[in-house]
């Protein structure tokens, strides 16, 4: 007979996801997990298989959290602010330690560049997705489609280089004027 599963499983991974962003993959033991998740080896091998295919499954989750946080903002406000309100809500809201942890994507991509390909790439997909949500709320705000992926790729840099800054632990108002100076250059940029 089956044993029933004695803890749940989303908020295990949910504390794996916290610790592999804090930590990065490569830092983080089996020990780690097995502590932060509040289960035993058995029932880790028995829920998530193994460490690289949670490592899989919390990319995924943090992924599709941060790509659902663009689609909420597009439901609440026109598409030029829905992407201000993304980079701002998202670098300078008050989040603890997290807003020193930079993006779990970016870090894997940093990470696992030259180490595992696939892992690398899974993020770079990722962050693909996120360049199509920009891009696509630039077109929703009247933006050529040349311009707009133009425009997008610039705030996938701004992005990416905000998320490792703020590894750095830069001044909160340091990265606010280049978040805000960013969009106001694309808002005269697009008249």
């Amino acid at each position: 007979m089956a044993r029933t599963i004695e803890f749940n499983p989303a908020t295990a991974r949910n504390s794996a996801l916290v610790l592999f962003w804090r930590k990065g993959y490569q830092a983080t033991s089996l020990a780690d997990l097995l502590d932060a998740m509040a289960i035993s080896r058995s029932s880790f091998y028995a829920t998530f298989v193994d460490k690289r295919s949670l490592f899989l499954a919390c990319l995924d989750l943090f992924a599709q959290r941060s790509i659902d946080m663009i689609a909420q903002s597009r439901t609440e406000m026109p598409p030029l602010e829905a992407l201000h309100s993304f980079f701002v809500r998202n670098f300078t809201a008050p989040r603890g330690n997290r807003s020193q942890w930079g993006c779990m994507l970016v870090n894997t991509v940093l990470e696992m560049a030259d180490v595992d390909d696939e892992l690398s790439a899974r993020a770079s997909t990722h962050l693909d997705a996120f360049k199509a949500a920009f891009e696509g709320c630039l077109i929703d705000a009247h933006c050529e489609p040349k311009r707009a992926s133009d425009l997008a790729n610039l705030l996938m840099l701004l992005n990416e280089g905000v998320r490792v800054s703020s590894r750095r632990n830069l001044p909160p108002d340091q990265i606010t004027a280049a978040i805000d100076t960013a969009f106001r250059l694309i808002r005269h940029d697009l008249g």
